[in-house]
């Protein structure tokens, strides 16, 4: 099957947008749980296939990359399963910009969407706290959530920005290039590599931290994590419920915003609009 032309996919992202926009609150909600699931799980299964790789200095960057390469299936099962994305859904000012959604019905999406997905990360990441899967080899996988929640409490507003727009400037892409593609083969593919390189990367997407700081949180609780993190009494007295709304949440969002929007909704509708 021939790929879409870049402008003939800009066609299909205006129409994906005109239809979100119209889409139930309750076909949205269930969607917006199903897709926060989703990322979840990609990020606790990224977090067991590499705790050990990451919690070693010498092999950060090979973890990283094997992190990556396991969390792309969120979005893959976003995408063909079925599932209202945020990060995504950023694409839908595409649409917005040309006319066909309103800015109202734009932000009423993303408002819900964005709350289904946190409610349906929060929900994975009490399950895998209470299966007590973080007692993984000797406690290292609860050692490393808590030392990655912590780390994305601890960042500063602009670094989390920044890292937010680098994040879902990749994301969106990916799911750019799957609206190029009839077949699942190429959808795979083109969300595969997009995304395996923002967790290599170490990027902030706000949808995977709303597993990875509430699972940290819930980890910190346990003195046996938190003393094999190797973090600090200062940065663990970060790891809160503010902080994960105020230090890291906001910032990345706002960034997320950006990077789709900016880098990639708006870019390619200057590029390639009708005159």
């Amino acid at each position: 099957m021939q790929h879409l032309k870049p402008n003939e996919i800009l066609d299909v992202a205006i129409e994906t947008g005109a239809a979100k926009s119209k889409a139930s609150f309750g076909k949205l909600t269930i969607l917006g749980i199903l897709a926060g699931a989703f990322i979840a799980l990609a990020a606790s299964g990224s977090n067991m296939a590499a705790f050990n790789l990451l919690m070693d200095p010498d092999t950060l960057g090979l973890g990283k990359a094997l992190s990556g390469a396991v969390f792309t299936a969120g979005l893959i099962m976003v995408v063909l399963a079925g599932g209202e994305l945020f990060t995504g859904n950023v694409l839908i000012l595409a649409a917005a910009a040309d006319g066909r959604v309103r800015i109202g019905q734009m932000l009423r999406n993303w408002c819900i969407v964005y709350i289904a997905n946190l409610l349906g990360s929060l929900m994975i990441a009490g399950m895998i706290y209470y299966s007590g899967q973080l007692e993984s080899g000797a406690g290292l996988l609860g050692a490393l959530t808590v030392k990655t929640a912590a780390t994305k409490t601890g960042l500063d507003f602009g670094p989390a920005f920044v890292l937010g727009i680098l994040c879902n400037w990749l994301v969106c892409l990916a799911v750019w290039i799957s609206f190029g593609a009839s077949g699942t083969g190429g959808k795979i593919a083109g969300m595969f590599f997009p995304i395996w390189l923002f967790v290599t990367s170490g990027f902030e997407h706000s949808i995977a931290n709303m597993y990875f700081i509430p699972a940290g949180i819930l980890a910190k609780g346990s003195d046996h994590f938190a003393a094999l993190s190797g973090v600090s009494q200062e940065a663990l007295s970060g790891l809160t419920w503010s902080g994960f709304l105020i230090d890291n949440l906001i910032p990345v969002t706002l960034g997320n915003l950006a990077g789709g929007g900016v880098f990639v909704a708006l870019a390619y509708w200057l590029a390639y609009r009708k005159a």
